[in-house]
């Protein structure tokens, strides 16, 4: 899955990397978003895919009339993409496709069985910006999103051991294809993108 991920470049970094302009730029902070913590982090919506602007993390179903309410029950940071369709909380969303702006995320390996956590940063070769494939929905004033996961590849199944699972890291070229809707099965299969992974942990996280 995917909580942790970062966005550190700068303003003019992002508006060159996606040929995009910022909508506020006061209200661009680069940072290391904990998506429990629903932070609001730049994406690119497909109704506006020359403008990049402010949304928050877990997305947000038109039907719920109690936002805290519905946070504690449900976690809709990430979904999965293979079964989206299906779900109750983004079935009216898939149609509604973004592009979370990142420059790395993170992820832990499990060794002994789960009792030691090894915390992994993710990112693309030369540390480029990348996008993750989300979907969004308005709701009353502001955008809310999730992010798509799917099947890990050979690298992120050997960090992400425990559940072998990864955002979808889209490619240049299919950052406008997946804004134009192009259908989500094309997108499971992420075995052709290019990571990298570094451990940061000198001392890895014992679990008791």
């Amino acid at each position: 899955m995917c909580y942790h991920f970062q966005q550190l470049k700068s303003p003019k970094e992002v508006q060159m990397r996606f040929d995009a302009m910022l909508k506020d730029i006061d209200d661009f902070l680069p940072g290391n978003f904990n998506g429990f913590n629903h932070p609001s982090t730049p994406i690119i919506i497909d109704e506006n895919p020359s403008l990049i602007q402010q949304a928050e993390w877990g997305l947000v179903p038109f039907f719920v009339k109690d936002i805290k309410e519905f946070r504690k029950k449900t976690n809709t940071l990430n979904a999965k993409i293979e079964t989206v369709e299906k779900m109750p909380s983004y079935r009216n969303s898939v149609d509604n496709r973004c592009l979370i702006i990142a420059s790395s995320f993170h992820e832990w390996k499990h060794l002994d069985g789960g009792k030691v956590k090894i915390k992994h940063e993710i990112s693309a070769p030369g540390n480029e910006l990348f996008a993750m494939a989300g979907l969004y929905s308005e709701f009353e004033d502001m955008i809310t999103y999730t992010i798509l996961t799917t099947e890990a590849n050979e690298l992120m199944a050997t960090i992400h051991n425990s559940k072998k699972r990864m955002p979808v890291i889209l490619r240049r070229e299919e950052e406008k294809l997946w804004l134009g809707g192009e259908k989500l099965e094309i997108y499971h299969n992420r075995k052709e993108v290019e990571l990298i992974a570094q451990p940061l942990d000198d001392m890895p996280l014992q679990l008791f």
